[in-house]
């Protein structure tokens, strides 16, 4: 599995707004095809500009995440730098899982 990070910082002042719009746009996202899922959290550090969130959308493969970028991911940066400009800062990372953990139930 591939995780799609992106990290976005907003202005207060459009904070409200863009909680509203993130979530049509994470659907947008999903709506592609390339994404099984996606969680969206907020960073919780000290931030003097505005608020930071991260949302983590998962893909279950190398090509699903290039096809998203090759057909999908320009059209849906230029939305969100066309609605928010430069009071939206973003940046992408991805992830590779190796292997995930689960604690081991010891009451049996």
């Amino acid at each position: 599995m591939y995780i799609y990070n992106v990290t976005i910082n907003i202005e207060d002042s459009l904070h409200d707004e863009w909680l509203v719009w993130i979530e049509t746009h994470i659907s947008d996202v999903l709506n592609t095809g390339k994404f099984t899922s996606a969680k969206l959290t907020e960073v919780l550090a000290e931030n003097e500009s505005g608020r930071t969130y991260s949302v983590q959308y998962s893909a279950n493969s190398r090509k699903d995440l290039d096809d998203y970028y090759q057909f999908d991911a320009d059209k849906l940066r230029s939305d969100a730098i066309q609605k928010f400009g430069s009071k939206m800062l973003a940046f992408r990372t991805e992830l590779k899982l190796v292997k995930e953990f689960y604690p081991i139930n010891t009451s049996n």
